[in-house]
């Protein structure tokens, strides 16, 4: 009878904004924790967020320190003409002893692994790879050794992938808010704030954020847009375009996307399965107490399916956007 292959024991990939989330999600039990500079080299860059260099240097001593590892996000795409701010972070990165840079713009990429081959490179989701054919491009022209998957593909697809690209690894989204677009490539936030997520690292930035009470609730606005319009026994949302009500056939609804997050703790076992390398917990604009409860959560439910036990049962409800969770693409055509 021919033998089983033992599962492998998937990294936990855990967001930090700040050098406090970082300490946190280490804490928790994090495998690496991924962050970014404070500009828009990161898709991430809002005020209070990030990281100064000098910040990041003291937080990759303090994660290595505890045996875990830290991944710099320079996922962004450098301004034509002027990507010196992008050549700058990948060099820091390098200089810095992170244990590998998050791109997706390619010419950034070539400029990486020709400058820094001693630094690790892993392919953004913003990159958009889900195939062989691309994701083998990645990996033979600059050896990038891991790609972070859309969350596109069914957990039947990613076990499909998985030995045609090996020994590529490919790390998924676990847990975190979805967006509509492929992967943050979006036009949305552009049209309204005049601020790409993709260039300048910002989806609906706060500086166009405005909330106003109404005898009827609160009113959200997001570049002199009204987003939403909450009842005052109603939780007022950030005022994201794509997560807005809006009025069509005379009835207000979420015309682009329902406020949901993806959690696929029920679904860890057939991940793992299906060979993932990494599971990636979405948040980097999310404090400690969010980044440690994911985390501690995420680390139970691993930990239980490689000691062959059943998952936790653990309610993520109270930190999930709009109260409501969904396992996405991944449980389709699958069970």
């Amino acid at each position: 009878m021919a033998s089983v292959a033992p599962l492998i024991r998937p990294e936990l990939v855990c967001p930090a904004g700040t050098p406090a989330a970082l300490k946190s999600a280490v804490d928790a039990g994090a495998d690496c924790v991924y962050v970014g500079f404070r500009d828009e080299t990161n898709a991430r860059n809002f005020p209070g967020l990030n990281f100064n260099r000098k910040e990041l240097g003291e937080g990759i001593a303090y994660a290595h320190e505890r045996g875990a590892k830290v991944l710099v996000a320079i996922n962004t795409f450098p301004r034509a003409g002027k990507p010196e701010i992008w050549h700058q972070a990948v060099a820091d990165a390098a200089r810095l002893k992170a244990d590998a840079a998050i791109l997706a713009d390619i010419g950034l990429i070539e400029h990486a692994h020709r400058t820094h081959p001693e630094l690790r490179l892993h392919l953004s989701v913003q990159a958009a790879a889900s195939n062989p054919d691309s994701i083998r491009f990645y990996a033979e022209r600059f050896d990038v050794k891991r790609v972070v998957l859309p969350r596109v593909l069914t957990v039947q697809e990613i076990a499909a992938l998985n030995p045609r690209i090996a020994p590529v690894e490919t790390e998924v989204f676990v847990f975190g808010g979805l967006c509509v677009m492929a992967e943050g490539r979006c036009a949305l936030s552009s049209y309204v704030t005049g601020q790409s997520p993709n260039m300048n690292g910002v989806c609906s930035p706060a500086g166009e954020v405005r909330y106003t009470e109404t005898p009827q609730g609160i009113t959200s606005e997001l570049g002199g847009f009204t987003i939403n319009k909450f009842a005052h026994d109603e939780a007022a949302g950030y005022p994201t375009l794509c997560k807005g009500r809006f009025i069509a056939h005379d009835k207000a609804s979420y015309l682009f996307e329902e406020p949901t997050s993806l959690n696929t703790l029920s679904m860890l076992p057939d991940l793992i399965k299906a060979g993932v390398t990494a599971f990636k917990i979405e948040g980097r604009q999310r404090g400690r107490a969010y980044v440690a409860a994911v985390v501690q959560a995420f680390r139970a439910g691993v930990d239980a399916v490689m000691a062959g036990k059943p998952l936790p049962d653990i309610d993520l409800d109270r930190i999930t956007e709009g109260g409501k969770q969904t396992t996405g693409a991944y449980e389709k055509a699958w069970r």
